[in-house]
């Protein structure tokens, strides 16, 4: 007779942050896991993708989330609004009670959820957000556990990006007077402990526990350790107190790849002391023989991860998910505005060499193109809050649909043929970036190149034809520095090879 099967594991959010990292522990604790996505194609090159189910579903449809959580026993909530605009406070409510409403008619047993650790006194709108959340949740009439964390330490994570960028560009930095203020960071490491064992906990357990490391430390502090960490000199840190955290955001904005959107809350929850006020978390999930991780230990971990290029998933994993929006194929397209530049050219290398170079595009590897005019785009992109190049890629030489590309998201890859990204940057319309690899009658290698916008209004069918002048210079010069750069490649190919 077969052993009954446990309930399923629904983790929302599987392509962000933290759900992507919590799925491969889940695994090895022995849970039976769903990940619940908008784009399940953004995680089939996961290490995991063929152990867990995949569902299309999206948080805001109720019948696509119903649908998710039967058979659920523990369903995990991580996601938020952060970055969807003035009403990120309204949907993530929304989306709060669509969630606990789908788990409390499935029978779920368990919600968990990752909020903020909250200060006293008045809250920001991100961190009263994410309260009001947990809130929602505790009150779904199912058990319910919601963990308050602070600064999460982890390779890819916003705040440490934030912090890292900050400290290693900036030898001198006027800051805002929230330097000063104390701190309760916690490792990744020791979030996805916390997340894992409160699957099991009591069932009459229902309530927020607050989670936190070994330290409690000014941000200030946290920038000199990870300095002494990185092996940098002492950093010079003069407070101010007229930096607003708009400005401060700005700020970080220019300096980091954390987009101003993203980095003014992160501002906004350090402006007041954010330390745990309990710990009674360990008495359901107890601290590890060797202790949590320190600051230190955690930063260490995360700098080898990212000279590694072993940076599992990031902060902007899952931003800018335009799962609704149409395709440039898709049939809707017709009888509107479509502007394309398409260009192609005989490449003197094999399509394995021109690919190689394709999916090497961007990041450090840079453009292959007028590199002034994407440096200045760039600027203009992170001045008005977009993520600018700055925010490069996960590794240098792979790619999978979903990965950022500084300000493209993959959108669509086949391996040897075609990436297509889509453009995440601020512009009045919506654009894609096609690089094809194919071949002419004669069996030659062809480098296909198309840039696709649709503009939105007067004023975006206006910006195409103002950037019209210079698309020689970035299409044109991307399209034959592309194909030059094959051809070396295959040479020094074919010389190695005839070396004896």
């Amino acid at each position: 007779m077969s052993e009954p099967r446990h309930p399923v594991t629904l983790v929302t959010g599987a392509t962000g942050y933290i759900g992507g990292r919590l799925i491969p522990e889940l695994l090895t604790a022995g849970h039976r896991v769903r990940a619940m996505a908008r784009q399940p194609t953004h995680l089939a090159d996961r290490a995991w993708s063929d152990e867990v189910e995949v569902v299309r579903a999206d948080v805001e449809d109720a019948a696509s989330v119903a649908a998710a959580m039967r058979g659920v026993g523990v369903a995990y909530y991580l996601i938020h609004s952060l970055g969807a605009g003035r009403q990120f406070e309204a949907m993530d409510r929304h989306n709060a009670e669509v969630f606990a409403t789908a788990a409390r008619e499935a029978g779920v047993s368990r919600i968990v959820y990752l909020g903020g650790l909250y200060p006293r006194g008045p809250l920001s709108p991100h961190l009263r957000s994410r309260r009001e959340v947990g809130r929602v949740l505790l009150a779904s009439g199912v058990p319910t556990t919601v963990l308050q964390a602070a600064v999460i330490l982890g390779s890819g994570s916003a705040s440490f990006e934030m912090m890292r960028y900050l400290t290693e560009r900036l030898p001198l930095m006027v800051t805002p007077r929230w330097v000063e203020n104390r701190i309760q960071p916690i490792a990744v490491r020791d979030v996805l402990r916390y997340l894992v064992g409160a699957a099991t906990m009591p069932a009459e357990v229902s309530r927020a526990f607050d989670i936190g490391g070994r330290q409690v430390l000014t941000y200030r502090q946290m920038m000199q350790r990870y300095a002494a960490v990185a092996g940098l000199p002492r950093r010079r840190i003069y407070p101010l107190p007229v930096l607003t955290p708009r400005l401060a955001s700005r700020w970080v904005g220019l300096v980091t790849p954390v987009p101003s959107g993203l980095a003014r809350p992160l501002v906004e929850s350090l402006v007041h002391e954010v330390v745990c006020d309990e710990d009674d978390i360990r008495g359901f999930v107890p601290d590890p023989p060797e202790g949590l991780l320190d600051f230190d230990a955690a930063v260490r971990l995360a700098l080898q991860k990212v000279r590694d290029e072993d940076v599992a998933t990031t902060y902007y994993s899952a931003v800018g998910d335009h799962s609704a929006e149409p395709l440039p194929e898709d049939p809707q397209w017709a009888g509107g505005d479509i502007y394309v530049d398409e260009r192609s050219s005989v490449v003197r290398a094999t399509p394995q060499a021109l690919w190689a170079v394709i999916e090497g595009i961007g990041g450090n590897n840079g453009w292959y193109s007028w590199q002034l005019g994407w440096v200045a785009r760039g600027v203009i992109d992170k001045l008005f809050g977009g993520p600018g190049l700055r925010r490069g890629r996960r590794r240098r030489y792979q790619l999978a649909v979903g990965d950022a590309l500084d300000w493209w998201r993959v959108e669509a890859l086949e391996v040897q043929r075609l990436l297509r990204l889509r453009a995440e940057m601020r512009l009045p319309g919506k654009a894609w970036l096609e690089l094809i690899v194919d071949a002419d009658a004669g069996g030659r290698t062809v480098f296909r190149q198309r840039a696709i916008y649709y503009p939105r209004g007067l004023g975006g069918r206006a910006y195409w034809w103002v950037i019209a002048p210079f698309h020689g210079m970035v299409f044109g010069g991307m399209q034959r520095n592309i194909a030059a750069a094959a051809a070396a490649a295959q040479l020094a190919i074919d010389r190695g090879a005839d070396k004896p």
